[in-house]
């Protein structure tokens, strides 16, 4: 089913794949931000701290959390969803939210994740899901910068 909208025209205009890549997306930051507050989904869930290299929790056993960390997701998430309803701020989203992903990336790559400029807090294997998640988030906002061609 292909979503339409009426927005100024009063025309119905099909969804674009770059506002589907947004919701989609968004969609999956929002679930993410719920599963880390869900102990059992979150390991060592009663170690979770508001902020900082202490919290000692961990999304699928694998990606520290802390409190924060989920309100970031979950703010993301809505974001996206949000931002999903026209083309052009989807595709600001994508190309946006992959290029912060990417220097979220550097500065877990750059800080000692030991200290206290780790406020997220971000372990080894969130340092390579944000570059994953970062180039994934470009190469769809740059994927789907075309709009289909109707008629010569």
């Amino acid at each position: 089913m292909v979503r339409t909208s009426t927005a100024t025209t009063g025309r119905a205009t099909a969804r674009q794949p770059v506002q589907s890549a947004a919701a989609a997306v968004g969609g999956v930051f929002l679930l993410i931000g719920v599963a880390g507050f869900i102990p059992g989904i979150t390991t060592e869930y009663g170690e979770m701290s508001f902020a900082g290299h202490d919290s000692h929790a961990y999304l699928f056993g694998l990606f520290q959390v802390s409190v924060l960390h989920n309100i970031v997701h979950l703010l993301f998430g809505v974001g996206g969803l949000a931002l999903a309803r026209t083309v052009s701020a989807a595709r600001l989203y994508l190309v946006g939210g992959g290029a912060l992903y990417l220097v979220l990336w550097l500065y877990g790559l750059a800080i000692d994740h030991a200290s206290a400029a780790n406020f997220l807090p971000v372990n080894h294997q969130d340092n390579w899901l944000h570059l994953g998640l970062g180039l994934g988030m470009l190469a769809l906002g740059l994927l789907f910068n075309r709009r289909p061609v109707i008629g010569r």
